[in-house]
């Protein structure tokens, strides 16, 4: 029950899955902390 997956052993299918994922989670991401950085400067200028 305990098995390890390698990621060489990902299918395509899996890899456009993980695309995806990391897509959905850094762009939002990267969009807040652009966003919150350009408040901060606005606040201190």
């Amino acid at each position: 029950m305990n098995e390890r997956i390698d990621i060489g052993q990902v299918h395509p299918s899996n890899k456009g899955l993980l695309v995806l994922f990391w897509a959905y989670v850094l762009i939002p991401l990267a969009w807040g902390v652009t966003n919150t950085l350009t408040q901060a400067i606005k606040l201190f200028h």
